[in-house]
């Protein structure tokens, strides 16, 4: 196809040229959408012709299927149906998956709180956090007169959830009541039927664990909840992240001594200053992640004192005495860190001050990360030649602190 300059027109020859250039775009663009319009249709075309195929499949199976088939479609739909078992809350009867261990209150929460999806879960590290919490409130409960079949089904449960094992049965969203309370209810209730499932009981019955009376037992989810997040957030601190500092520091640490006798130019407002050697510069973000690492480890003290045995408003109401102190130490035994109990229930209960202190540590790490990574990427600057190695995970370290550090990175 071509275009065809009217008669009447006058072009300068660069006139022409261009104008000959747009009626083609102008034709390119008709040719691709006309194109795109055929094959829309035709696309619909070939999904009402499955349609009405699937429709005709399900008729004619409708009508000409054996008695063997119709058994089949029957014991399908029976299985179906018999994959609820129905519970009760305060509110009425609720259908619980029979694959599940949480109960009618978890499922009931699913239906008040539809925000989110997979990606905005309550962090699995929380949910194990509360395994570890649970197992030592039963422990010290069997210690205050806890029946201990009942408080041996609970511990053994309980670990099941710190090991992962129970993963699949806490579906609820971080989009909650503040206190948490659909979480400690959620995790209550599925160590309370693994509990009943380890003694041979029913399903959902309550009986002989019930998730309230034991498992929760000199409890709240006014203060569960900010336990749970202070062991969570200890754990991934000293699991994850200062693991993951001091490796980059002894790294960094190495190649300031390989790079002490290169010498290169030194750079103020980005332009050419006075010389330094390599090493030097790398000593720099050594001695900076040396100080994450400390303030990381000066906001921890606060972060290690729990909760636990405040119960709702902190005055410890229906819990022994001793009850708060106990469960530090348990807690403080299973994880091999330092907790202790709040010297203050109320503080512990109404204020997170120490997670708010320790975020502003870690935004603190993110903006040295950030100003490493960005000292990197400066070094590999430089016009492209064969082999280079381009900066990218530089790069993508930036965009990580970014989100971790946000607002006060950038």
């Amino acid at each position: 196809m071509h275009a065809i300059v009217p008669s009447d027109k006058c072009f300068h020859p660069l006139t022409k040229g261009l104008w000959l250039a747009d009626q083609s775009s102008a034709l390119h663009r008709r040719c691709v959408t006309d194109s795109n319009s055929a094959m829309y249709r035709s696309l619909r075309s070939v999904q009402r012709l499955n349609s009405n195929l699937l429709a005709l499949q399900r008729s004619v199976a409708s009508k000409n299927h054996s008695p063997a088939i119709g058994a089949i479609i029957t014991a399908s739909r029976m299985a179906s149906s018999e994959s609820y078992r129905v519970e009760r809350d305060t509110f009425g009867e609720l259908k619980v998956p029979s694959d599940k261990y949480y109960g009618a209150q978890t499922v009931r929460s699913t239906m008040n709180f539809k925000i989110g999806g997979v990606t905005e879960r309550m962090p699995i590290q929380v949910i194990k956090a509360f395994g570890i919490l649970k197992r030592a409130a039963a422990e010290v409960n069997k210690d205050y007169g806890l029946d201990p079949k009942i408080a041996d089904a609970i511990i053994q449960a309980a670990d099941e959830v710190t090991a992962g094992k129970l993963d699949d049965h806490f579906p609820l969203v971080v989009w909650q009541t503040g206190s948490g309370t659909q979480t400690n209810m959620n995790v209550n209730e599925v160590i309370s039927n693994r509990a009943i499932e380890i003694l041979g009981g029913k399903l959902g019955s309550k009986d002989p664990v019930h998730p309230n009376d034991h498992v929760n037992k000199s409890q709240s989810s006014n203060d569960t909840f900010p336990t749970a997040m202070h062991i969570a957030a200890a754990r991934e601190v000293h699991d994850v992240l200062l693991p993951g500092l001091q490796t980059l520091h002894d790294a960094l640490a190495a190649k300031a001594v390989e790079f002490k006798d290169i010498i290169k130019i030194g750079r103020t407002h980005t332009q050419d200053a006075v010389p330094l050697s390599l090493g030097q510069e790398f000593g720099g973000y050594v001695q900076q992640v040396k100080y994450s690492m400390e303030r990381v480890k000066a906001a921890m003290p606060r972060v290690y004192e729990l909760a636990a045995g405040g119960t709702a408003v902190g005055t410890g109401l229906n819990t022994r005495i001793g009850f708060a102190e106990k469960v530090a130490e348990k807690v403080s035994a299973l994880t091999g860190l330092p907790f202790v109990t709040a010297p203050n229930k109320f503080e512990a209960l109404a204020a997170h001050d120490a997670l708010v202190e320790l975020s502003g540590a870690l935004n603190t790490v993110a903006c040295s990360m950030m100003k490493i990574a960005n000292d990197v990427r400066f070094l590999g600057s430089g016009p492209l030649r064969p082999g280079r190695a381009h900066p990218a995970r530089e790069r993508a370290g930036q965009q990580h602190h970014a989100r971790e550090g946000e607002p006060n990175t950038m």
